[in-house]
């Protein structure tokens, strides 16, 4: 019987300090007068300000509240002077509406403490797409520490654009904005923020270090297509905890190059459970290394617990792999391995992955199924799962469908079973 000996559970180093600027106007400064107890600000205090810090309001800088008129400039103006004051700085979006296009707000900065990013507002995205010259409406890039922080939140408007996505049809599709992007943060918080029907992804972190994401409320229709919650790629200790998905994609999806990744007490449902993956699909991806994922719920999603790699892959592998006290309700493939990943619409390779799965643990997996198989692993014939360890599996089926009992299926997978094992294990 296969045990959890050999698999590394990493600790996390999670920092939340900011440091925050912009690629614009990289010359504005602002006049800064003093506020009471001898805080200066411009533009007014923010809820939780920190003794001695200056406060950059949007308002100040020309933003408009009612989500009528851009206020991207404005933005972009309070951002720059935030970003190069030498000293303690929190960029203030105050409540109200307001309407703003693509930006980047680009490190590093002059500040010797973090900044702060407080959203107490609502922000939209402008719904024509040809004013964005890339994939992303709001990046956060190369910032050594940063919080976004304030219960607002990020309206994509998705609903406005879905009917131009055609990556079901499409492999080779062009991907529409991600609504929130961090690209090379370090040291990153991100806290307490709402994203609703994001064009394509919510919240993206690639080559981010040392980052925690909690307290995130995500959501878009179960049919709205690639609007995964969170993708991670190419980062590493990265924690996200105590946060609610509920999207037309993964909820949470782990791509190459992601080591040391936690992800802890996440509500997931509609979507597409939590992936790892997919991998392969392009040439030179980095492995993945280090993923716990622990205490969290998946309701009505179409996967539960996914390892997705392509067929004909480049090689790489996926090892040390840890999902634990998971509860499934009415879900669709709760365990699952696909190592034949091809959606439709993609032209696949007939050649098997290459991707090396190994070092997998599932441990006291709990629940309902709405599929029959309620346990399937599919590997590569060229290099077979190695160590797969399921202890304590328990789920029943809830589907529509008159069947006597939950199976499971395994090919190309040296498995080992202890404790509960229901269904029963494929030999």
């Amino acid at each position: 019987m296969a045990t959890a000996r050999g698999i590394i559970l990493y600790s996390f180093l999670l920092c939340s300090f900011a440091l925050v600027s912009s690629r614009a106007n990289a010359g504005y400064h602002p006049r800064v007068g003093r506020g009471q107890g001898g805080v200066a600000h411009h533009g007014g205090r923010g809820r939780g300000s920190i003794p001695g810090e200056t406060i950059f309001n949007v308002l100040q800088y020309g933003a408009k509240p009612g989500g009528k008129k851009d206020s991207t400039e404005a933005f972009m103006k309070a951002w720059v002077a935030a970003c190069h004051w030498r000293g303690k700085a929190r960029l203030l979006i105050p409540q109200g509406i307001f309407l703003i296009g693509q930006v980047t707000f680009q490190g590093p900065c002059n500040s010797p403490t973090p900044i702060i990013v407080q959203v107490a507002a609502t922000l939209k995205a402008v719904t024509d797409i040809s004013e964005f010259a890339s994939p992303e409406w709001v990046t956060f890039e190369d910032i050594n520490g940063l919080i976004v922080t304030g219960g607002g939140t990020f309206d994509g408007q998705g609903d406005v654009v879905w009917k131009y996505n055609d990556c079901r049809r499409n492999s080779n599709c062009q991907l529409l904005p991600t609504s929130i992007k961090f690209n090379s943060i370090t040291n990153g918080n991100l806290r307490g923020i709402n994203s609703v029907n994001a064009k394509s992804f919510h919240i993206a972190m690639n080559r981010c270090q040392n980052f925690r994401a909690f307290g995130l409320h995500i959501t878009a229709p179960e049919d709205s297509p690639n609007t995964d919650g969170i993708h991670i790629s190419s980062s590493n200790f990265v924690k996200v905890s105590k946060s609610i998905i509920s999207t037309g994609d993964d909820c949470i999806s782990i791509g190459q190059g992601s080591t040391n990744i936690s992800i802890n007490k996440v509500t997931c449902g509609p979507g597409h459970g939590i992936s790892i993956g997919s991998l392969g699909k392009y040439p030179d991806e980095k492995d993945v290394i280090g993923i716990i994922v622990k205490n969290s719920t998946l309701m009505n999603t179409d996967n539960g617990l996914r390892i997705k790699t392509w067929p004909g892959s480049p090689p790489s592998q996926a090892s040390g792999i840890l999902f634990q006290d998971i509860i499934m309700k009415n879900v669709k493939n709760p365990i699952i391995i696909d190592q034949l990943y091809c959606p439709s619409g993609s032209s696949c390779r007939t050649q098997p992955s290459r991707v090396r799965i190994s070092n997998i643990h599932y441990r006291n997996i709990r629940g309902t199924s709405s599929s029959p198989l309620g346990v399937n692993l599919m590997c590569s014939p060229q290099f077979p799962c190695q160590n797969v360890e399921l202890f304590d599996i328990n789920l029943r089926y809830s589907g529509k469908r008159r069947v006597s009992a939950l199976t499971s299926s395994c090919s190309n997978v040296k498995a080992g079973f202890g404790g509960v094992q229901i269904p029963p294990p494929c030999r």
